[in-house]
């Protein structure tokens, strides 16, 4: 357990960060499901108006600090390939 105020500080702060980013985890995984989803069904209109709903999700991931860039734009770089051929 901590002793000094500012440990007990962080403790408390690091836990209300840890669920804050979960969720915001959760978030990214939901519209990359969303669209994941569509390219699945393999409605091509669907799939693209997902992709452009999830990009600045997964976009907002790397700016809070969620996501490293370049985890993001190897999602982003794989779903826009797998949107490009579902018409192909």
């Amino acid at each position: 357990m901590a002793n000094h105020k500012s440990a007990k500080k962080r403790i408390l702060r690091n836990a209300s960060r840890s669920e804050i980013n979960h969720a915001r985890i959760g978030r990214i995984r939901t519209f990359v499901k969303k669209v994941e989803a569509a390219i699945a069904s393999g409605d091509k209109d669907a799939a693209k108006a997902a992709f452009q709903i999830a990009m600045p999700e997964v976009q907002r991931g790397v700016t809070k600090g969620v996501l490293h860039q370049n985890t993001a734009s190897r999602k982003i770089s794989r779903l826009s390939a797998r949107i490009k051929a579902i018409g192909a």
